[in-house]
């Protein structure tokens, strides 16, 4: 092994600049999946951690399935189950804290930006947790605004015993006395501020209500502990779950989403470094042919040459990956920062460090160094099986289409057909399989197509290059070796396919979320909570602010939310309480099935519900349909009327029903939104200083100008917009080193073919152009292939963004063609300007004598 690792070193150490650009493929591969995966589980945990509340350390935790409140009357059913020992009722509530509330300094973020609110009945909660107080007391019966928080949070608030604690509520900014104080909390999660149950349930405006009860067990035998944990959820039904409650658990599936195409992408870009090894290998067997004859004329067996082109990679790969993990932590966190400031302003979130996982690192490693071994392997087979008499022969010359349209090109013709005909026939349940197909027709024909087409671009080359033949030259070159031209040709088409869809998808959600965007925050203005479309972890008001902001001169309409969990088939789903009648004036939902009006009145008069396209797609249900929805009074029967979808929630399950009906079944009168018009004559300046004034009393809201928030929604999508198009390019990185290492590789390997055309009277400006020609023509084959490629997987991401329930109206990416080709053209021109330089210093004398 010792022998193979030298012959290895020696000859990559000799060959610099094609060692560096294979090994910057591993490294680009590796960066992109490893940096991907530290950003998007930090964001999940976090996520995780701020917006779904702990349990405390009891035995068991019973909440309601949906995170709802409940009667107390399920703790006496708990308690008279045989093995609960004690058991206790709590009422939990995060709250969200405003931007800046803690510190009241814009220019540092809170480092807490969330607590939880946590009502408890002081004896019976000191029976199972054993609290420790370090100052002052513990809670006490009859004890009303009074809390109990831990050292850490005190110190953050900067108050100690004694002083107000100051919190948003549901009915308004409400001071606690704080007359305990815990020890500084170990793990890491929101902080929890301990209330008398009774407190917590006039703070949220939910009177006689808890949604926690923990309880400790009589034994710690496990069989035991299992039959006892059956028998509650047997007294308590089946609407119930033991186990933490959650909230935000709809828009936590679209997170992970998002994180699956994020590592999609990264996958693409390690399969390019695949390729880029790939041709790599291949090319060099070529080159070495002499060199791996003479080896086998001295007496090296076929094993030992397989291992010196495997030891290779392997050298490379170790080395690319350990530099991938690098660059890709570095990459997260440059990620992390770049986005805090979005999640800060509509999650409401503070996202750590990038977060490292050695089966994450375990992972990398093994993608990175096994597909550099995979890739060479092949390649490594092929060197075992030159003779020393087949070293000896010249190369190839120029391969007939007949001899390349084989059984390859034929089988890429049916996956071709298969492709296209999947696509008529609008079924998107294989999606990813059908693209893949598509893709892999596309190469499966392309050594046959890399004739026809390099002639077709080098004639209009010429007419670029004159007459000096250069053109014609490089469409030879490339001809003569339409395998690796197509491996390196492949490696731009997947880049720049990934470019034309995500503008296709792009454009198309631009198109389709700019026009409901416009509509459903048309008001003139908005009431907003800290975090939008996570309604469940916002603290909201009671309803008379609502009556206070109608009472204001020159409002003309006030429509509020409210807000729900609940489950269909098992999905969790947010329901939204609307107020029919003033929602329908102000025309804020989108409709794609049924008439609004016809909905609307449904609504006011029985269980009927609308429905946004991802439930339906999600639950399969639409309208006409009755489903079940999971109530902390059991299942409620309600119809579907309608589908349709509003701005903020049109990414995650959502229902709309009326708000008569989520406080009926609910127990919900908890005003979360505000939408607001005013009348024509009405003076702007006077309202909005009217409701200054009574949002002061309610600083969990913010006043919003309906018209400002739209225009900065409209930014932010371009931002957006601006970050995907420029991730997508950068995917496209590989392509340009493919091109580098293939155009290098050839000008090694024709050294003596350019030295005659150096003596026979070329300039150096033809031997330059005529490597630019190959470069041209190479990103040229891939820039086309990768437009049909993009065109055809943009449809079907749009269709299957249809088929989940997203409103998406297909948009032709022109924009994003015209990128492609000027990406394409671009790289072409820098791949060239290394070896076309290589190429052109060549000693005319030294390259004739090269072997």
């Amino acid at each position: 092994m010792n022998l193979y690792l030298t012959l290895a070193l020696r000859y990559l150490s000799g060959r610099k600049l094609r060692t560096a650009l294979t090994t910057l493929a591993i490294v680009f591969g590796v960066m992109v999946i490893f940096g991907m995966n530290t950003f998007m589980p930090t964001f999940v945990k976090t996520f995780q951690t701020q917006a779904m509340a702990a349990a405390g350390q009891v035995d068991l935790t019973i909440t309601q399935k949906t995170g709802e409140a409940f009667e107390p009357a399920v703790l006496d059913k708990i308690r008279a189950v045989d093995g609960v020992k004690v058991a206790t009722g709590a009422l939990e509530r995060l709250i969200n804290l405003p931007a800046n509330y803690v510190d009241n300094d814009p220019q540092t973020p809170d480092r807490i930006t969330a607590v939880i609110l946590k009502g408890i009945v002081p004896q019976e909660s000191r029976q199972m947790i054993a609290y420790n107080i370090v100052e002052g007391r513990f809670l006490e019966e009859g004890d009303t605004s009074a809390a109990v928080i831990t050292r850490s949070l005190a110190r953050e608030f900067g108050v100690k015993l004694g002083d107000k604690l100051s919190l948003p509520t549901a009915i308004g900014l409400s001071d606690l006395t704080i007359v305990g104080i815990l020890p500084e909390q170990i793990l890491p999660g929101n902080e929890v501020v301990l209330v008398p149950l009774a407190e917590a349930q006039r703070l949220t405006n939910m009177p006689d209500k808890i949604n926690v009860v923990d309880a400790n067990l009589d034994s710690m035998d496990e069989a035991r502990r299992n039959e006892i944990q059956q028998n509650v959820l047997k007294a308590i039904g089946d609407t119930y779950k033991i186990g933490a409650l959650e909230a935000g658990s709809e828009i936590l599936t679209n997170i992970r989403n998002a994180q699956s195409i994020f590592n999609l992408m990264g996958f693409l870009a390690l399969v390019m470094g695949g390729f880029i090894i790939f041709n790599t290998f291949r090319t060099i067997i070529a080159e070495r042919r002499r060199d791996i004859g003479m080896l086998r004329a001295l007496g090296a067996s076929r094993s030992a040459i397989r291992w010196i082109i495997l030891t290779e990679g392997l050298v490379q790969g170790v080395i690319g990956t350990a530099l991938g993990l690098i660059f890709g932590y570095l990459f997260g966190a440059f990620t992390l920062n770049l986005t805090t400031p979005m999640w800060q302003q509509y999650l409401n979130l503070n996202v750590s460090n990038p977060e490292i996982s050695p089966s994450l690192v375990l992972t990398s490693i093994i993608l990175g160094v096994g597909i550099t071994v995979v890739s060479g392997l092949i390649p490594a087979n092929s060197a075992t099986r030159i003779t020393p008499l087949e070293a000896l022969r010249p190369s190839l010359g120029s391969v007939s289409f007949k001899r390349i349209a084989g059984i390859s090109f034929w089988a890429g013709v049916v996956l071709l057909a298969i492709a296209v005909g999947l696509l008529f026939t609008g079924s998107m349940q294989f999606i990813s399989f059908v693209a893949m197909l598509f893709v892999g027709a596309i190469i499966l024909m392309a050594p046959a197509l890399v004739t026809p087409i390099s002639v077709m671009f080098a004639t209009l080359l010429t007419l670029l290059f004159a007459r000096d033949g250069t053109a014609h030259l490089a469409e030879g070159n490339l001809s003569r070796q339409p395998g690796r031209a197509t491996v390196t040709a492949s490696t731009t088409m997947i880049a720049l396919a990934v470019v034309v869809m995500m503008a296709a998808v792009l454009s198309s959600v631009a198109l389709t979320f700019t026009r409901i965007m416009e509509k459903s925050l048309g008001s003139d203005y908005l009431i907003m909570p800290p975090t939008l479309a996570v309604w469940g972890s916002n603290t909201g008001a009671a309803p008379n602010l609502a009556e206070e902001l109608r009472q204001v001169p020159g409002v003309a309409v006030v429509s509020t939310l409210r807000f729900a969990a609940t489950q269909i088939k098992d999905i969790s789903v947010g329901i939204l309480g609307i107020e029919p009648g003033t929602y329908r004036q102000l025309d804020l939902l989108s409709f794609a099935e049924g008439d609004a009006d016809a909905a609307y009145r449904a609504m006011e008069n029985e269980r009927a519900m609308i429905i946004n396209g991802v439930l339906g797609a999600a639950a399969g249900i639409q309208p006409g349909d009755e489903v079940e929805l999971l109530t902390p009074k059991g299942k409620q029967t309600y119809r579907v009327v309608a589908l349709a979808t509003d701005y903020l929630n049109a990414k995650t399950t959502t229902a709309y029903i009326s708000q008569h009906f989520i406080e009926e079944d609910f127990g919900r009168n908890e005003d979360i939104f505000f939408h607001i018009n005013i009348t024509p004559d009405a003076d702007r300046q006077a309202v909005e200083n009217a409701f200054t004034g009574i949002l002061k009393n309610y600083p969990q809201f913010k006043l919003v100008d309906g018209k400002k928030y739209v225009e900065e929604n409209a930014r932010l999508f371009d931002a957006v917009f601006l970050g995907m198009y420029v991730m997508a390019a950068f995917l496209a990185i590989p392509s340009l080193i493919a091109m580098v290492n293939t155009l290098a590789i050839g000008v090694i390997e024709r050294t003596r073919e350019i030295g005659m055309l150096r003596a026979v009277g070329a300039i150096r400006r033809q031997v330059r152009r005529m490597i630019l020609s190959e470069a041209l023509i190479l990103s040229a084959i891939g820039t086309a292939f990768g437009i049909l490629a993009g065109l055809y997987m943009g449809y079907m991401a749009v269709k299957a963004f249809e088929a989940m329930g997203f409103p998406m109206e297909y948009l032709f990416p022109g924009s994003g063609i015209l990128i492609a080709i000027a990406v394409g053209i671009l790289f072409g021109a820098l791949a060239a300007i290394v070896p076309a330089r290589q190429a052109a210093r060549l000693d005319v004398v030294e390259a004739l004598r090269y072997e």
